[in-house]
C-alpha cells in the first residue's frame, strides 16, 4: 500500500497510517498538504493520510478545499490522541533554549506553556518530526522541537518537557482519502456532504430539519465562501446513521432543497480515543 503523508517518519501523520494500515506501507512523504493530491491523480499514491480537524485549534480548511478542488473520495477517518513534547539534543535544559521551530498547528496547541519561558522565539516550519531530524542532523544546540515521542525515538532526541499542549485531552482527526469515485456501501454508518443552500431565510434550517426527521445525527458543519460567488457560502457536514435506508432518503431530500449538493464520502467511524 502506498500511503503518501503531510511530513516525514516520526510525525503524527506517520502514527495515523500505520496505525490504520499497518507497518507494512510504502510510505510517501510530502512536505505540504498542497502536494498530495497529485500524488493521488499520477497514481505515485493509492492512498493519502490528511489531518482535517483538532479538538483544540478547530479545522483546517484549507483542506477542505483541497478535498473538494480534486474531488477527492473520503473513504475512512482516524482520531489520534496528540502529545506535544518540546525535545532537543542531549545534555540541555529548557533555560539552554532560545529558539522552538515547529508546524503551526503544534505552535497554536501548545502557546500557554511557553508564556513561562519569554526568552524562547517560537518559529513556524513545515513539519514537526523534520525539525526533530534538522536538529540531529546539524546538531543544533539551543534549538529544539515540539513533536511526538516517535520523533525523539526515531532522531535520538532528548524530550526537555513533555505532554506541553494546552489541553492534554488533545486529538486530531485525519482523513483517510482516494481518488475513486465514492462508493456506496450499506455498511457505513457516517458520511461526510457538501451543499449549497439558497439565500433564502431558513434554507439551512430546512436542510437540518431533514437530517433530523431521518434519524441523521449531525456530528459537524463547517462553512466555507464559495469564492467564485462573493457572500454565498458553502457548508461541509459529517453525521452519523445506523440505517444506511434513513440515509440514503435523507440525502434524495437534501437534495432536493439545496442548489448543490455532493457526497465526499461514505465510510464507517472511527471510535475517539
Amino acid at each position: 500500500m502506498k500511503v503518501a503523508i503531510q511530513g516525514i517518519k516520526g510525525s503524527f501523520h506517520h502514527i495515523v497510517a500505520e496505525e490504520y494500515f499497518g507497518k507494512n506501507i510504502d510510505l510517501i512523504e510530502c512536505m505540504s498538504f498542497s502536494e498530495m493530491p497529485g500524488l493521488l491523480l499520477s497514481k505515485k499514491a493509492e492512498v493519502i493520510v490528511m489531518a482535517i480537524e483538532n479538538s483544540i485549534a478547530g479545522a483546517i480548511l484549507p483542506n477542505y478545499a483541497l478535498i473538494d478542488d480534486h474531488k477527492l473520495t473520503i473513504c475512512g477517518e482516524h482520531y489520534l490522541p496528540i502529545h506535544h513534547n518540546l525535545m532537543a539534543l542531549g545534555g540541555q535544559t529548557i533555560a539552554d533554549i532560545k529558539e522552538v521551530y515547529s508546524h503551526p498547528m503544534a505552535l497554536l496547541q501548545c502557546h500557554k506553556f511557553f508564556n513561562d519561558y519569554p526568552h524562547i522565539k517560537l518559529i513556524e516550519d513545515k513539519d514537526t518530526a523534520s525539525v526533530a531530524k534538522r536538529i540531529q542532523d546539524q546538531k543544533l544546540m539551543g534549538v529544539a522541537a515540539i513533536a511526538g515521542s516517535l520523533a525523539a525515538e526515531i532522531y535520538n532526541l532528548e524530550i526537555i518537557a513533555p505532554e506541553i499542549q494546552t489541553i492534554k485531552d488533545n486529538a486530531t482527526r485525519f482523513f483517510i482519502l482516494t481518488n475513486g469515485e465514492n462508493r456506496k456501501s450499506v455498511s457505513a454508518n457516517k458520511a461526510s456532504i457538501k451543499f449549497i443552500t439558497s439565500n433564502d431565510t431558513g434554507s439551512l434550517a430546512q436542510v437540518l430539519t431533514i437530517l433530523a426527521k431521518h434519524n441523521l445525527n449531525l456530528s459537524k458543519i463547517q462553512s466555507m465562501p464559495v469564492i467564485e460567488t462573493p457572500w454565498k457560502y458553502a457548508f461541509f457536514a459529517d453525521f452519523i446513521f445506523d440505517s444506511y435506508a434513513d440515509y440514503f432518503n435523507a440525502i434524495k431530500e437534501v437534495n432536493e432543497k439545496t442548489e448543490a449538493l455532493k457526497v465526499l464520502g461514505e465510510y464507517n467511524k472511527s471510535k475517539r480515543s
